[in-house]
């Protein structure tokens, strides 16, 4: 069996480097965020026509989908977070931060949790918008979180080269590993929750076991620079990552076996770095680049 992939549509129009992008609660749709503040709304079956969302003061890091809510919670960098509501377009609510940039928000139960440059966690009540917890385990940069409903716990990867879990309910710090050499830019779950992935700047990938106290697993070397993402697919059967190299690659998921490696060479990738990801489905995969453009690409096996 033949493992195939193809670029479909480029989609462009920010006016500087893209930093994220997420799904919607329409399977056919994403949002972007990008140096320029401008938050899109774009449809993959109608290219370069995206719908501005909302205009932010600063460069936008950190985007979360909310679906049970059709909520987008938006990290305006060095001004604080808000959140649109997707039916009506219209913003629902705001807090302000700490002037630091925004790294990455996620929600669980009625609490959001923002990742600060300042190397803080802030625990936000999302009814009222109001603070409930400032963790603060390093100085450094808080690069990346992750949520195991199953354990209950928060991941937090951090720019001290650490990944830590605090417990979701008491947000009692509970393990800190000494992960990589460098930044820890990119954590994710895997979908059954057995197992954490992260990726650094020392360009490797490593999986920790979470039934065995988050012992390290698997590690590999997965791209020539920094691993800015890591995302499974929504069957989990693969997950893709993107570099600073400028490529994207795609592994099985059961091996930690690379399956496709996407450039500009080969697919016509991303001339620069690539920011994100994000899975439409298990066939179709958005990415986000320094190079001002994201692109569709479709992935299968024939």
């Amino acid at each position: 069996m033949k493992f195939e992939v193809e670029k479909v549509e480029s989609f462009t129009g920010h006016k500087d480097c893209v930093y994220n992008v997420c799904g919607s609660t329409d399977s056919h749709k994403f949002f972007s965020s990008a140096g320029d503040g401008l938050i899109v709304e774009w449809d993959s079956r109608i290219p370069d026509l995206g719908k501005p969302l909302a205009q932010m003061q600063h460069s936008v890091y950190a985007l979360h989908l909310e679906k049970e809510d059709n909520l987008l919670w938006v990290g305006d960098n060095f001004e604080g977070i808000r959140s649109f509501d997707l039916i009506s377009r219209k913003e629902t609510g705001s807090l302000a931060l700490n002037k630091a940039a925004i790294f990455d928000i996620k929600t669980y139960n009625s609490n959001v949790f923002i990742a600060g440059g300042d190397g803080v966690i802030t625990v936000v009540d999302k009814e009222i918008l109001a603070f409930k917890k400032h963790l603060k385990s390093s100085s450094k940069s808080v690069r990346a979180l992750a949520i195991n409903p199953v354990e209950r716990e928060l991941a937090a990867g951090y720019s001290d080269h650490t990944i830590r879990i605090f417990d979701l309910n008491s947000f009692e710090l509970k393990k800190q590993i000494n992960a990589h050499r460098n930044s820890v830019f990119t954590l994710a779950y895997s979908p059954n929750f057995e197992s954490l992935y992260s990726g650094s700047r020392d360009a490797h990938i490593k999986n920790w076991n979470i039934q065995n106290n988050y012992e390290l697993s698997e590690q590999v070397i997965g791209h020539m620079y920094t691993i800015n993402h890591i995302s499974f697919s929504p069957a989990g059967k693969l997950f893709a990552t993107c570099s600073m190299d400028k490529s994207i690659k795609i592994w099985d998921s059961a091996q930690m076996k690379l399956l496709k490696v996407l450039d500009q060479t080969r697919h016509a990738g991303h001339g620069t770095s690539v920011n994100r990801l994000h899975w439409l489905s298990d066939e179709s995969l958005v990415s986000a680049s320094d190079d001002r453009s994201l692109s569709l690409w479709k992935i299968g096996q024939y």
